[in-house]
């Protein structure tokens, strides 16, 4: 059986009296149980007070991060405005191209445009700002395929010139022009369909555009004589030469030295006889000096 009264005994330092105290068991619980409440109240407030805390640093460090993302986002829009900008300088310099290089519009219309100043509604601004992001590289892919376009139809228009030909094949003076004249051999009206020019033996003879070399031989009539196959419809012709520098498959530039005035052939003096033939077509070399 289990005591009622619990005996506490309190004896002094230095002193030989003892003082005995009585207590009930069920004061001894209740003092227990309220001890144990304060306890667990204590350990509520401390954890309630470490976790504000906690809460509190975490807003804050929150609040500072999302300014910090704020203030990101309008340099970014101030920067997508400015490649917009950009763009449509590009767009409008890309249109100058075409009109002086009488192309057609390109197929989108680069010309659109995104953007706008900033607004302040930033939840709103996310999407407005992913749209002109998806606006801008519409554009960059449209001025990319313009910019191609442009890039190729010049890459042509330089091969054209560089395979024209231009210039005189020889320094010399012209003796006999393109048209009918008189056969200097039978005296008979006859289509002369080139330019005589005549210079001294030996004097360099020059292609008159790039080229590659499609004969080089002695051809009746004549004489020794290169053919260069430019390309786009042209072909000169250089008669007559007393010798031939290229060969048949030789890539030649405008200005190379390609033979040697002479007077090889059907030939009265030292001379070349210089042809320029569009699609096989004879014209007069005259269009092209």
């Amino acid at each position: 059986m289990s005591a009622k009264k619990f005996a506490i005994l309190v004896i002094p330092e230095g002193s030989h009296r003892v003082r005995r105290f009585s207590v009930q068991r069920s004061l001894l619980n209740w003092v227990a149980c309220g001890m144990v409440l304060v306890l667990l109240g204590l350990s509520a407030l401390v954890f309630d007070y470490v976790r504000t805390n906690l809460d509190q640093s975490e807003f804050a460090r929150l609040q500072v991060e999302n300014r910090e993302q704020r203030d990101e986002m309008r340099r970014l829009v101030v920067r997508l405005e400015d490649l917009r900008k950009e763009m449509v300088v590009l767009a409008q310099n890309d249109a100058k191209v075409r009109v002086m290089a009488k192309l057609s519009r390109p197929k989108g219309d680069s010309l659109s445009g995104v953007g706008g100043p900033g607004s302040d509604d930033l939840p709103q601004e996310y999407s407005d700002i992913q749209r002109r992001i998806d606006d801008l590289r519409h554009q960059i892919d449209l001025q990319r395929e313009s910019q191609e376009e442009i890039q190729g139809f010049l890459n042509d228009q330089r091969s054209l010139l560089a395979a024209k030909p231009s210039g005189y094949p020889v320094k010399g003076w012209t003796t006999s022009s393109f048209g009918m004249r008189r056969d200097p051999f039978n005296g008979r009206r006859k289509m002369h369909e080139g330019y005589d020019i005549a210079a001294r033996t030996g004097t360099p003879v020059t292609a008159t555009a790039d080229g590659i070399v499609s004969q080089s031989k002695a051809v009746p009539g004549y004489g020794k004589m290169v053919v260069i196959d430019h390309g786009y419809g042209y072909r000169t012709y250089y008669g007559h030469n007393s010798k031939n520098y290229v060969k048949v498959g030789q890539r030649v530039k405008r200005g190379e030295r390609i033979a040697a005035v002479g007077n090889t052939g059907r030939s009265t003096g030292s001379h070349v006889h210089y042809e320029v033939r569009m699609n096989g077509v004879p014209v007069n070399p005259k269009k092209f000096f």
